[in-house]
């Protein structure tokens, strides 16, 4: 029997409650994040996470959860992906520090959202027509090739279609104007800086729910164990950002583990009418190339940092 409508009820209760106590409780106030509360937000969302596969196991069976966890890990991973877009747009409109929580709110909001369309989209489409599921299968390794590549789409704010509608709909201000989002000038209405950034964060998911939605459907077709996965790897993006935002250029691998994960999947989906791969294998495929790029992006960081300092020592003795 699958999950029941109060059921799908109560979870969306859950998500919107622990938006809540996020964002009214714990961020009442517009203030810079700091790396401890960072890290202290990032292990309570991780924890949620992991624990709600306890609930999966105790509704749906032990199968199930062994899916939702490994669509967790995939869609955690993926949605990593979002910070990088997330750091440029916040660079590109200058968003004081103080209001970068409330934008990232939106860009998990509109995260949730649009993952939630393309579920029930996909799921229709599955259901329906199975040869979708090749289709799918194709697109996630086509993505991993291209992003192994390094050929992803250039991220230019300047030409991104929504910041277009917004400037030929409304006027927009040069400057930001505290935390207001509209402003009257000359007895017309503006846009603040504020608004275009909440906005472009917020429609931006669009391109990643394309990208990881069908990742997801190679693990699993149950809506719920999906949307779940999903909005728990969302969830905990905004604190993963300020925990992260300094050093991500760092992690040099993450995007040829992604690549490597997207490739292993897509195969997996192309292959599911003829061999259905072991759940307890998936999971332990996609932890060991995670902590393979992980491990391997630390290395890169430390012997560069070695390099430096070693030039840098030369340098100095150089100029004795």
């Amino acid at each position: 029997m699958g999950v029941l409508w109060w059921e799908w009820l109560g979870f969306f209760v859950l998500i919107v409650g622990l938006l809540a106590v996020d964002l009214f409780v714990f961020h009442r106030t517009n203030r810079r994040t700091s790396l401890r509360e960072a890290a202290v937000w990032t292990s309570v969302w991780i924890v949620l996470g992991l624990t709600f596969t306890i609930v999966v196991w105790a509704r749906l069976g032990s199968v199930a959860a062994g899916q939702y966890l490994a669509g967790y890990l995939v869609e955690y991973s993926l949605s990593v992906d979002n910070l990088f877009v997330w750091a440029l747009l916040i660079s590109y409109f200058a968003v004081p520090a103080a209001s970068q929580a409330r934008v990232l709110l939106f860009g998990v909001l509109g995260a949730i959202l649009f993952r939630a369309i393309f579920i029930l989209v996909g799921t229709a489409l599955i259901s329906h027509l199975h040869w979708v599921s090749y289709l799918f299968g194709v697109l996630i390794i086509l993505t991993g090739l291209r992003i192994a590549r390094g050929v992803e789409d250039e991220i230019r704010p300047d030409r991104n279609p929504v910041l277009r509608f917004i400037r030929a709909v409304l006027p927009l201000t040069s400057a930001y104007r505290s935390e207001r989002l509209l402003v009257r000038e000359q007895g017309r209405l503006a846009a603040t800086p504020l608004l275009v950034a909440l906005v472009m964060v917020a429609t931006m998911d669009v391109v990643f729910a394309v990208d990881s939605i069908p990742a997801i459907f190679a693990i699993t077709l149950e809506p719920f164990v999906v949307f779940s996965s999903n909005a728990f790897a969302v969830l905990g993006l905004r604190a993963l950002y300020f925990l992260l935002a300094a050093v991500l250029r760092r992690f040099s691998y993450l995007k040829i583990g992604l690549a490597a994960l997207l490739v292993l999947v897509g195969i997996k989906m192309l292959l599911k009418d003829i061999y259905e791969v072991p759940i307890a294998a998936s999971l332990s495929v996609i932890v060991v190339i995670i902590t393979a790029a992980i491990l391997a992006s630390a290395l890169a960081e430390r012997r560069r940092n070695g390099i430096r300092q070693s030039r840098m020592g030369s340098v100095t003795e150089g100029g004795k």
